[in-house]
């Protein structure tokens, strides 16, 4: 199933050319129109789901598969010191365009292109609240 409004459905399909990296049936990589980086490629399912909480979890195996292959790839040709998976889900995590997408990042030493989260730290009463809720 494809959504006929969206913008990595018709990445995925082919109907708007990339620059693909890899394809099956099930999936399309291909190099970012905005990249982080050199390499930065885009996992996408053909199939159209929104987030990571639509994706089926064989699927979201697939993918993770698919991200380790491309990660290998990157490290091999493009010589990169590291490799971020990214995937956002909802606007409030990050994500721009609804249809579920993996980033595969190539990194090297002090690139800049990503700046790591400010880490906060939490005492074990709070976590052990965190981990109350999570049960």
């Amino acid at each position: 199933m494809t959504d006929n409004n969206c913008i990595f459905c018709k990445l995925a399909s082919g109907e708007i050319p990339s620059y693909t990296v890899y394809e099956d049936d099930t999936f399309r990589a291909i190099l970012d129109a905005a990249p982080a980086g050199e390499g930065h490629t885009l996992i996408l399912p053909k199939s159209h789901y929104e987030n990571l909480f639509e994706l089926p979890e064989d699927v979201a195996a697939d993918a993770m598969r698919l991200a380790k292959k491309i990660a290998t790839l990157l490290r091999d040709r493009m010589h990169c010191d590291g490799v971020n998976i990214l995937q956002n889900n909802g606007a409030a995590a990050g994500q721009t365009v609804m249809h579920y997408h993996l980033h595969v990042i190539p990194r090297t030493e002090g690139d800049g292109h990503l700046a790591p989260w400010t880490p906060v730290q939490r005492s074990p009463e709070e976590q052990e609240a965190t981990i109350e809720k999570m049960r």
